[in-house]
């Protein structure tokens, strides 16, 4: 509601600029004051105006002020300082709008008349600047092995940014990239065939048998590593396997093909647990088998983006120039060559870069060729995810050909990444470079504590560092699985102490809805681009910046209610003055707390905006600490004064609802008692 208030001010600004200085500005900033004594909004518009119309900032101020006269929903404006324009709002107003602004915060999507456009930057009213489908690639995990605390991060950030463009009234269609004839998976063929002697028919056995086959897969790809280290000669097994998997139609890609399968399953298995769902998964065999390569590399030569290198130690590979690097020419042999990125080696073998051109090529409509698609995966809401194939099913949905692309991808493959932006520059397709970010993300690590809860060995010098990095390679780490099950034990132990008497099943839906909210809140707490040393006791804290703390919050709004034999809605519904109980101190407080609760619109915007998720957390954090305060200080049962039993009653209404609302967009459900 915030949000919907600031787009009417910045609208009726820019009415006005064209109007008296003929003036089209493409954004008016607005910003929000310290102290809502200053009022809600502020606009330092007047200092950007000050050359163009040779006048002084607060001269331009004055005249804006007058000329604009009443607008609607607001009391007053008025010039501050040297030039800045303070906006207040008509409280009563404001209170009413976001009493009534009820809608629907869910997987799909979110209903809000604030979200006018589809994107836009915080501090800024925005115009469109692309519409259409949304493509958001995110886990993509190697299906070689368990899932582990690292793929979690991804995950969750991928899903919440997902949830927060449909909240945003985006299309949106969520993709999970399975590099199934990669390295890794070659290596766990290799352990099973060279290591473990196992035909296919064993591991087809070995499977059926094995729920958990993903975790015996982490442990033999661990023993791989090793393997290969004891022999370099070893790599020369590794390097045969990888290229029968590309081949394909043999034995080695059966059985590659039966155990991504199978790994890939489980993967979706673990995701589900954290309610993070899928429509689309691609795979890496089709990208090769369907010939995708082939299209993009003939649209590379026509248009010179490929040229092959015909000296040096590139000599023989077709190359493109390195993407996110300075333009200028290069002035030595050895300076062009590292301007250089191979994308089709000496050999005639295509690399990750090229592969990869050719699926974003797909993504955005512009391969002429397509996936075929089958039925995969079938979710509790019985929606179906679907996966790539070389012959599909005649009816299924339609995947790609999209307007915007967010691929969320660590910052190590940021080089990878910019490659691929500069080949569709060079290709001509400046839009959708222009349209492909790539969500970058740093690493999850441990800190010594959990480390050792977790059971694993530390030395002396282990404890004076800040964290300790996981390596999946050789099996140091966190499986996704254990790290879920622990959270939800240890959330298990306190609610079972709390609530001993309700049903065994009913206390485990609850630890388990506490472990979910705080492993996710925990991974988007944190600005994306740091690294994150997880801790057990600090993500399950019900204090301080934590997802059962903000949870804790609802439930205690919940029992007012309860207690009250009041439904929330029904004291939504109730008919309040609102603007009289917002003067004085008590006044200007609860005004805060309503002010906080109507920002959700603009914090979904911000988040958009910036590709950063943890200002939802943030917000429903400080939300969170300000209801508690409120609670705190007022004494909504015991209040004598009806009329304002009934505002208090409304306002935590508002609050509650807004809460559940910041955590239904990260994925986090509010159990009934905690």
């Amino acid at each position: 509601m915030y949000l919907q208030f600031q787009k009417r001010l910045a609208e009726r600004v820019r009415a006005f600029l064209r109007e008296k200085y003929q003036l089209d500005l493409p954004t008016i900033v607005v910003e929000q004051p310290p102290s809502t004594q200053f009022g809600e909004y502020a606009l330092p518009l007047s200092f950007e105006l000050a050359k163009k119309l040779r006048k002084a900032p607060r001269k331009i101020a004055q005249e804006i002020v007058s000329g604009l006269g009443e607008v609607s929903g607001f009391e007053k404006l008025e010039v501050a300082g040297a030039g800045y324009i303070n906006a207040h709002v008509n409280r009563g107003e404001l209170a009413a709008a976001l009493r009534a602004g009820g809608r629907f915060v869910g997987r799909r999507r979110v209903l809000d008349s604030a979200f006018q456009y589809p994107m836009g930057t915080s501090g800024h009213e925005v115009t469109p600047e692309v519409f259409g489908k949304i493509l958001v690639e995110h886990t993509s995990i190697n299906p070689n092995k368990a899932a582990h605390i690292g793929h979690l991060r991804n995950a969750i950030l991928g899903d919440t940014f997902v949830r927060l463009l449909r909240a945003h009234g985006r299309s949106v269609d969520v993709q999970n990239y399975i590099d199934n004839t990669g390295v890794q998976v070659a290596d766990v063929i290799v352990g099973f065939v060279h290591l473990e002697k196992k035909s296919r028919a064993e591991i087809e056995r070995l499977i059926a048998s094995d729920p958990r086959f993903d975790y015996t897969c982490w442990d033999l790809y661990a023993r791989v590593t090793h393997w290969y280290e004891q022999d370099k000669v070893n790599l020369k097994v590794r390097l045969d396997t990888l290229h029968a998997i590309e081949q394909g139609g043999n034995e080695q890609a059966a059985i590659a093909d039966q155990i991504s399968t199978t790994v890939l399953r489980r993967h979706l298995e673990t995701m589900q647990r954290l309610d993070i769902e899928y429509d689309f998964l691609p795979r890496e065999s089709e990208i090769l088998h369907l010939h995708f390569w082939d299209l993009a590399f003939q649209q590379m030569k026509e248009k010179g983006v490929l040229y092959l290198e015909t000296e040096g130690k590139n000599q023989g590979c077709w190359v493109m120039e390195r993407g996110g690097l300075d333009k200028r020419k290069a002035e030595t042999p050895e300076e062009a060559e590292q301007n250089q990125k191979v994308i089709v080696r000496s050999n005639g073998t295509v690399t990750y870069v090229g592969k990869d051109i050719a699926y974003h090529l797909w993504k955005f409509g512009l391969l002429g060729r397509d996936f075929g698609y089958r039925r995969f995966y079938r979710y509790p809401d019985g929606r179906e995810c679907w996966i790539s194939a070389e012959q599909g099913e005649p009816d299924h949905p339609h995947f790609g050909d999209v307007a915007e692309i967010y691929n969320v991808i660590d910052s190590r493959q940021q080089d990878a990444q910019n490659n691929v932006i500069e080949a569709l520059r060079a290709l001509g397709y400046t839009a959708q470079a222009e349209h492909y970010t790539h969500f970058s993300y740093d690493m999850v690590a441990l800190t010594p504590r959990c480390a050792q809860e977790l059971g694993y060995q530390l030395a002396e010098d282990d404890w004076i560092k800040p964290y300790i990095e996981i390596s999946g390679r050789r099996g140091f780490g966190v499986k996704a699985d254990d790290l879920i099950d622990t959270l939800i034990a240890s959330a298990q132990k306190e609610v079972d102490s709390r609530h001993p008497a309700l049903e065994k099943a009913e206390r485990m839906r609850i630890a388990t809805q506490i472990a979910v909210g705080a492993l996710r809140y925990f991974m988007l707490k944190f600005t994306k681009n740091s690294v994150i040393a997880f801790d057990f006791r600090e993500a399950l804290s019900f204090e301080g910046e934590t997802g059962p703390y903000a949870q804790y919050a609802v439930v205690r709004a919940t029992n007012i209610f309860r207690k009250a034999g009041v439904e929330p809605e029904a004291a939504l519904a109730e008919k309040i003055d609102y603007a009289s109980f917002f003067s004085g101190e008590a006044g200007n407080e609860i005004w805060e707390l309503s002010l906080t609760a109507s920002r959700f619109s603009q914090v979904v915007e911000q988040c958009i905006a910036t590709t950063e998720p943890a200002h939802m957390a943030k917000y429903a954090f400080q939300l969170a600490q300000v209801f508690n305060n409120f609670y705190h200080r007022h004494h909504i049962l015991t209040e004598p004064d009806e009329g304002r039993k009934k505002f208090l009653l409304a306002t935590a209404a508002v609050v509650r609802r807004e809460l559940i609302r910041a955590l239904e967009v990260m994925g986090i459900s509010v159990p009934p008692v905690m």
